[in-house]
């Protein structure tokens, strides 16, 4: 669950990122963030990582409050938060399989279960016969699928997709799109940034929309 209570952020330049935003998304909701280019996306997403702390306000996050949670134990709130980039963010001299099990090696999962984790979830995202090719060899639309394999392997309860479709063509996206919707009705909250209304409008569903730093949408279309 997350949830924004009464929350602003002053950059130290003086602007004004986000403005007294009250929001709340419940535990296996879909929900698509949208917004212009300075709306405050960035800037809401950087909270939920804490990766930034609000001048006003509450944030609770997975059962984590925000406001409390040193910076130094962060890593505990994004173990349970899988992230997708707009760029994929692979390690190119990794193969699809060495990228997504990473992950769980930096956290010191135990072997046995990477080897097992590790190729069920690469399968889960359609690239069971690509798990050794390096990332020059796969399509932007598997490069994706490898970073969403990456954010679903250690079976996070959120999944943030920032732009998730940004460098993949029309036909992708929708694939990557159904790919997300079919994660969340396993029972994953995901929250999809996008700037692409197209897809919005198409899917349907819980839509909040950012503008100049504050909530001026919240509904489901």
């Amino acid at each position: 669950m997350i949830e924004l209570r009464n929350v602003s952020v002053v950059y130290p330049n003086g602007a004004e990122a986000l403005k007294d935003v009250s929001l709340k998304i419940n535990d296996g909701e879909f929900v698509f963030i949208v917004g212009g280019s300075g709306a405050g996306k960035s800037t809401l997403i950087k909270l939920l990582l804490k990766e930034i702390s609000p001048n006003e306000g509450l944030v609770l996050v997975n059962g984590f409050n925000l406001n409390n949670l040193k910076k130094n134990k962060a890593h505990k709130l994004r173990r349970k938060i899988g992230f997708v980039f707009q760029d994929f963010k692979l390690i190119n001299s990794m193969t699809a399989e060495e990228n997504v099990a990473f992950v769980l090696r930096s956290i010191d999962a135990p072997v046995k279960w990477i080897r097992n984790r590790v190729p069920y979830v690469l399968s889960l995202v359609g690239l069971k016969d690509k798990v050794k090719r390096y990332p020059g060899e796969l399509s932007g639309g598997e490069q994706q699928r490898v970073a969403m394999a990456r954010a679903l392997v250690n079976d996070p309860m959120l999944i943030i997709a920032d732009e998730p479709t940004g460098n993949l063509d029309p036909t992708t996206s929708w694939e990557i799109i159904d790919l997300l919707q079919e994660i969340n009705r396993c029972g994953t909250t995901v929250l999809m940034v996008t700037h692409e209304h197209e897809f919005v409008r198409h899917f349907g569903g819980r839509t909040i929309k950012i503008n100049e730093g504050r909530v001026v949408f919240d509904d489901y279309i």
